[in-house]
């Protein structure tokens, strides 16, 4: 009888020590994602690494792992956000939390502009994805190609969630506003100057013009003269430098265009689309 009523104690008594115990870790758990809901992600991050100390049972695994990860993201620190989201895949419980875990991963990576790798990792989640997936993962490939400079590529996967979306038509118009980096050489070549001029870069044109022209004369006056040496001094070492300038100016200036249209765009859609972002 004695004998009964002690293990009963002790049945009671464990039962009680791993309610306790899962209470504090409750807490532990609020207390954590209370600083998350702040703002506080640094903060956070303490709290849910104390968590998982305390947790030998890992019954919060997959959830101080996907909290810690999205902490790390909001923060700006990419490469500890996918190691935990990695940790967080490996802990899921469903294949709902598998597959937003993996995407979480593609959006860390475009963010980071690994575009390459989100990529990779796009094209192995489509493989077993189910079709409202499949226009998920299109949806991410077409924000993977507007951080790769790929414009045309990215309306068409905005296309495929969407065939009016919103950032379909965005990415045709930056498309669209671009300028043609193998135009601006090929009528640089021509004919100096009209390379910027597309670009807008009127004064630099009107030097390479300026300048090529009047190096050119010198160059073919010095040749009817029959001064050898003069016409190979102006025309190698002052009349090709302007021209090869001219059409260097012409690339880097659509180049640098290019660059700022894009930037323009993103600088957009970080500050006033109201979609789902990376």
């Amino acid at each position: 009888m004695i004998k009964n009523i002690l293990n009963i104690v002790f049945i009671l008594s464990a039962f009680s020590n791993l309610l306790f115990a899962q209470n504090e870790l409750s807490r532990q758990r609020d207390f954590a994602n209370n600083l998350f809901e702040e703002g506080l992600f640094f903060d956070a991050v303490t709290e849910y690494k104390r968590l998982q100390y305390f947790d030998k049972n890992k019954i919060y695994e997959y959830d101080s792992n996907y909290k810690i990860a999205l902490s790390y993201k909001r923060g700006t620190k990419f490469d500890e956000a996918i190691n935990y989201f990695s940790k967080a895949v490996l802990s899921s419980r469903t294949d709902e939390e598998k597959f937003e875990t993996h995407v979480q991963i593609i959006r860390t990576n475009i963010l980071r502009k690994t575009t390459d790798r989100a990529f990779q990792l796009l094209n192995e989640l489509d493989k077993s994805a189910s079709y409202t997936q499949k226009k998920e993962i299109n949806y991410w490939r077409g924000w993977t190609y507007m951080f790769a400079d790929k414009w045309d590529s990215a309306a068409f996967y905005f296309s495929l969630v969407d065939y009016d979306h919103e950032l379909k038509n965005l990415a045709n118009d930056v498309k669209n506003d671009k300028y043609s980096v193998t135009f601006a050489k090929v009528i640089s070549y021509i004919l100096p100057g009209p390379g910027q001029f597309y670009t807008g870069n009127y004064l630099s044109g009107l030097m390479s013009l300026g300048w090529t022209a009047l190096w050119g004369y010198l160059t073919v006056d010095a040749i009817i003269d029959e001064r050898v040496f003069d016409a190979f001094a102006i025309g190698d070492l002052l009349f090709l430098r302007f021209y090869r300038g001219n059409i260097q100016n012409a690339e880097k200036f659509a180049v640098e265009k290019n660059i700022e249209i894009a930037n323009k765009t993103l600088r957009y859609l970080q500050n006033n689309y109201k979609g789902i972002k990376p």
